[in-house]
């Protein structure tokens, strides 16, 4: 496993990988900040093999992910573990959330966050308490207030499955309403298995689970008529 992930790092580091990488530029260009993967330095991709390897979140499936979402967004915190460069939190301030937090482990990106929330600026932006927290997702103490949790595989198995353990003992100890958006869900069956857990919907891109007991069907992206699923 370990091989091929480091085969993987030297495949990415040759010059053609890395003008691939700076293909995700065009929001930066569009709001003047430096959330590309084309710009992380080999240090930190060394390390994303033993966490989980920088890449930005693309826009267009973004506001797709925020408009499945059945909240008044007033009343929710935005939380990404493993946020990176902050491309994220900048684009869910264009959410009216109550506040936004990224946690990044890595020192590097997590400057790089802090300078794009200085410099973004967007009249469209319906959020400005934004702050970007270098430290490990698996010690992270979540807010005790209703949350947005965003996850893009920001860690493996065992490292995911702490996570969610953490913030079932955090709803267990101050209940509240918990949203859960896994982009790309690689690892989709740490939540399924969840019996706290509630699928909202799916589809191939995304996964939303909530730990709130509704009637509503979940939505899978098929084509067909959405269907209940077991709890």
């Amino acid at each position: 496993m370990l091989v091929r992930e480091l085969w993987g790092f030297l495949r990415d580091s040759t010059p053609e990988r890395r003008r691939q990488r700076y293909g995700d530029m065009e929001y930066d260009w569009e709001h003047r900040v430096n959330t590309t993967s084309g710009t992380v330095g080999w240090r930190e991709r060394l390390l994303g093999i033993f966490h989980s390897p920088y890449q930005p979140t693309d826009a267009a499936l973004f506001q797709e992910m925020m408009a499945s979402l059945p909240i008044d967004f007033r009343e929710f915190t935005f939380v990404d573990l493993g946020s990176g460069k902050g491309r994220t939190l900048l684009m869910a301030s264009e959410y009216p959330f109550r506040r936004i937090v990224g946690v990044e482990i890595l020192p590097e990106l997590h400057r790089v966050a802090h300078q794009n929330i200085r410099d973004y600026r967007s009249p469209t932006q319906r959020c400005t308490r934004i702050e970007s927290i270098c430290a490990d997702a698996r010690e992270y103490t979540l807010p005790e207030e209703p949350l947005v949790l965003y996850l893009f595989n920001p860690l493996p198995t065992e490292g995911l499955g702490r996570v969610i353990e953490n913030l079932e003992r955090s709803v267990q100890q101050v209940p509240r309403v918990v949203y859960v958006i896994y982009h790309d869900p690689l690892l989709d069956e740490e939540l399924r298995s969840r019996r706290w857990m509630q699928a909202v919907q799916r589809t191939g891109q995304f996964a939303l689970y909530s730990n709130h007991i509704s009637q509503r069907p979940v939505k899978v992206a098929t084509g067909k008529a959405s269907k209940m699923e077991d709890s």
